[in-house]
């Protein structure tokens, strides 16, 4: 168990560190072809965004659903830091005053703290578009179609019907645009599937794709995706209620106080731990059919339940 355990967590910081190296090379002072200028401040405040933080789950997930499928590692990874792009940009704009209003993140401040809003704001922008660029590179796949495919479901789980939608169904739950009301278990997980489980989906799928995987080997890869995507989300509003905001590198207390709608407030903590139980059975059954060549994912999946920070 001690060995599984061990291999998991190098391997979670093996994608770390190299996730870290590609995003510090993407967001060099150097212009590309087509870009006029960097201005020193924007790039400065970008990686303050998306450098020196983070556990990078989401290029783990991608990178590690390729290699069960014998896609190339450098294209996953290439993929996996366009991915974490969209989710750096996400966390800027939550951040600002107008959204949760958020002073950590990280641990360190945020960047609209740190720098200014109006500077957030772009930083959230240009990560997001930076994002399309790198994961439309021939880095990624030597296959157009594949790329394309790629872009077209970022795109899908990080807009309207995805994270950003989800954000706006937060927003409307705590009564920014009208009367407050109590949603039932079942809103709750339609917003938390969009507004953190979509990308986190994503991940896994994007991991199948770059591999060519069969239509029913993505049905199973979907389910594990689901399922770590609600136990994600799951465990992150237990963290709120029960961490601390040393431990977590944020304000902790927050969604209560806003009246966020979680399922720990619909469910308690004893219903949220059962129902986390659930779900890493779910994302088991999922990963059967492909073996032991699934262990890394299976790990990660108990790593999202029963994380600390």
């Amino acid at each position: 168990m001690n060995k599984g355990i061990n291999d998991f967590t190098a391997r979670l910081s093996s994608v770390a560190a190299e996730t870290e190296i590609l995003l510090k090379q993407l967001l060099g002072d150097a212009t590309l072809d087509g870009e006029i200028s960097r201005p020193p401040r924007l790039v400065a405040a970008m990686r303050h965004a998306a450098l020196d933080g983070g556990k990078r789950l989401r290029p783990f997930l991608l990178v590690e659903t390729a290699a069960v499928f014998g896609a190339a590692r450098a294209g996953a990874l290439m993929a996996g830091a366009a991915l974490e792009l969209v989710h750096c940009y996400s966390l800027v704009h939550d951040d600002l005053p107008a959204m949760d209003d958020d002073d950590l993140r990280r641990g360190r401040p945020t960047v609209h703290k740190a720098f200014d809003d109006a500077t957030a704001i772009l930083v959230g922008d240009a990560l997001l578009t930076l994002a399309f660029d790198v994961m439309a590179r021939t880095e990624v796949h030597g296959d157009p179609a594949v790329r394309v495919a790629l872009v077209a479901e970022l795109a899908r789980a990080s807009g309207l019907g995805g994270m950003a939608g989800g954000q706006m169904l937060d927003l409307a739950a705590e009564g920014r645009f009208e009367a407050k009301r109590t949603l039932n278990e079942k809103e709750i997980a339609t917003l938390q599937a969009m507004k953190t489980g979509a990308l986190i989906k994503f991940a896994c799928r994007a991991g199948a794709i770059l591999g060519q995987a069969d239509p029913a080997a993505r049905t199973n890869v979907d389910r594990y995706g689901t399922a770590i995507g609600q136990a994600f989300q799951i465990a992150d509003d237990l963290l709120d209620v029960e961490g601390d905001a040393k431990t977590l590198g944020k304000a902790a207390g927050k969604d209560a106080a806003a009246g966020k709608a979680t399922l720990v407030a619909a469910l308690g903590t004893d219903g949220a731990r059962a129902r986390l139980k659930a779900l890493i059975a779910e994302s088991d059954a999922a990963l059967a059919p492909f073996g032991t060549k699934a262990d890394i994912l299976r790990a990660a999946a108990r790593f999202i339940a029963e994380r600390n920070a």
